[in-house]
């Protein structure tokens, strides 16, 4: 890697922090409508895994969006419109904060029923593979939903037909407010690809650059006709599951215990003791990340609303 590509990884993971740090003030102002789920801490893992993509690359995944719409391609600015509800989101003000895609970059969305978009990525995949194009599709889902009939509905198939999917689990420790250990048989979640005969691995969801090596090889094995991959990524959100969420089933010691392992703060020791990169360069990113999120605000605050004549714009498909 060039110390460009070093930086911009360091860009997007700040990005998506300050943005969310950002959405949160904006939902506490009554500014943003209906559920918002941060991606606070979980920074890393979208960030390694689409960085290591290429543009072919399909890549969907659940409810907890906006990291991953950001590293997809799709501008912070057209993120907070599309959170306040306005004409100018990327999706038009009309999906709010669980329901961002833009398939021009291949970015086929956030879904807020869990696990409702495994099978969908199954059938990405196979069309792919039936009309010979030589993408992968990349599946992010939670660990609470490896406990439902889409994920082994969607894994079984995919390794039936031996479909071009990277399926990567972001391992936050708990399904809304509830751990692991208490509601899955089996904690350490790749193992669930085991019983499909399907290759799998963990990773440090918390080390951005682990979280890149892994994807890169596994993206590259599927494209070559290994058929579907099984990725754990362990890490943890610094925020409740949502902003109504009163975290009474977490003790603030382990939250605190965990943002000592924070994805941004290691991703800063790497670079300076590597030497890819100096604090004054991440001062830049920093300052520029600021100025970016002001004028993203300033684009949300001063976009309009969807026009009342387009309510019922895009219910049926036109012929």
């Amino acid at each position: 890697m060039q110390k460009k590509e070093y930086l911009e990884l360091y860009h997007q993971m700040v990005l998506i922090r300050r943005l969310e740090e950002k959405a949160a003030e904006l939902y506490q102002d009554g500014k943003v409508g209906g559920f918002l789920h941060l991606y606070i801490g979980q920074e890393a893992v979208s960030t390694g895994i689409i960085s290591a993509r290429k543009p072919i690359d399909r890549v969907i995944t659940a409810y907890r969006d906006h990291g991953v719409a950001i590293n997809s391609g799709i501008p912070v600015k057209r993120v907070l419109a599309e959170l306040e509800g306005k004409a100018t989101g990327v999706s038009g003000g009309r999906g709010g904060s669980m329901h961002m895609a833009d398939i021009s970059l291949n970015y086929w969305g956030g879904h807020a029923i869990v696990g409702s978009h495994i099978p969908l990525a199954a059938g990405l995949a196979l069309g792919d593979q039936y009309a010979g194009n030589p993408a992968v599709t990349i599946a992010l889902f939670g660990d609470g939903a490896t406990n439902i009939g889409y994920f082994h509905e969607g894994l079984n198939l995919s390794k039936v037909w031996n479909l071009p999917v990277l399926w990567v689990c972001e391992n936050n420790e708990y399904g809304m407010g509830t751990s692991v250990p208490r509601a899955s048989a089996v904690s350490d979640i790749r193992q669930k690809a085991i019983g499909y005969g399907m290759p799998n691995r963990a990773v440090d969801g918390m080390d951005v650059l682990a979280v890149r090596a892994a994807a890169e090889e596994m993206i590259e094995q599927i494209r070559a006709g290994s058929g579907p991959q099984f990725l754990e990524a362990n890490t943890y959100r610094f925020r409740g599951h949502s902003m109504g969420d009163p975290e009474r089933y977490r003790k603030q010691e382990e939250v605190r215990q965990w943002e000592e392992d924070d994805p941004i703060g290691n991703y800063q020791k790497k670079l300076i003791s590597g030497r890819h990169a100096t604090k004054a360069d991440m001062d830049a990113i920093e300052k520029q990340v600021d100025d970016e999120i002001a004028e993203a605000i300033e684009f949300a605050e001063n976009s309009p609303e969807p026009a009342l004549d387009t309510l019922f714009d895009n219910v049926y498909v036109e012929e």
